[in-house]
């Protein structure tokens, strides 16, 4: 009796071992481990010119202001509303080559390793199985101002 109960802990430590080295290394829900957390707070006024892109669904602009991430923001018109998405890749660790950038007006690319993602909606085509990270966006219509947080 002894035998069993000390073989049935030993499977329950392997069990939990595995349990615990499978989800302290690799991907959290969104992006990879290690992927840097910085504040998001940025207000654009979309009725001044250099938002001009943003008029039409398709329409993108990188946003490289204090308070946007670490490497920056790609903001995209969608059907009725924006997407804006940081422009660290989501599945790899930073790095010299990692800064998302769109391609062809129709994709996000990642030069480190040929990565895309459709540009209006994030959605994963090649490489990485996780959409880049993203952060709400709130638009008021009546005043212009697009308003971007975490």
């Amino acid at each position: 009796m002894n035998t069993k109960t000390y073989s049935f802990k030993n499977i329950i430590i392997l069990i939990f071992s595995a349990l615990l080295i499978t989800n302290s290394c690799g991907n959290r829900e969104e992006t990879v481990s290690c992927f840097p957390n910085s504040p998001i707070n940025v207000i654009l006024n979309l009725s001044l010119p250099a938002y001009q892109n943003l008029q039409n669904v398709g329409g993108y602009i990188y946003v490289n202001q204090q308070s946007s991430g670490t490497r920056g923001l790609i903001v995209v018109r969608a059907t009725n509303s924006f997407k804006v998405y940081d422009r660290n890749a989501p599945h790899i660790c930073p790095g010299n080559n990692t800064t998302l950038e769109v391609k062809d007006n129709i994709k996000i690319f990642c030069p480190s390793d040929g990565a895309e993602w459709i540009l209006i909606t994030g959605e994963p085509v090649k490489i990485s199985k996780v959409p880049p990270k993203t952060y709400p966006a709130n638009y008021d219509s009546s005043t212009g101002i697009l308003t971007i947080y975490n």
